[in-house]
């Protein structure tokens, strides 16, 4: 038997693929993802994902990421830091 969920979360989401052209050392907020045109609606809570690639070290500030886009940027030599909704 299956549960609704009451209150799903839905997140902003965005690929590490999209962050791949970003500057070295560049901190990723939802608020700089407004600012260079990848998200259009920044409502929080914003969810890091995936897909892609991304080659080089950012500080990405993310309410969430999956596993597989914490594992790309840390292997790219950034760091990923969890935000509290806001």
């Amino acid at each position: 038997k299956h549960f609704p969920v009451v209150h799903p979360k839905e997140y902003t989401t965005v690929n590490v693929g999209q962050l791949a052209g970003w500057e070295s050392q560049t901190e990723v907020t939802l608020e700089t993802l407004e600012e260079a045109g990848i998200i259009h609606d920044p409502k929080p809570p914003l969810k890091i994902l995936g897909d892609g690639e991304v080659n080089v070290p950012l500080t990405v500030k993310a309410h969430a990421f999956s596993r597989n886009a914490r594992a790309k940027i840390e292997a790219a030599g950034g760091s990923c830091e969890i935000v509290e909704n806001s």
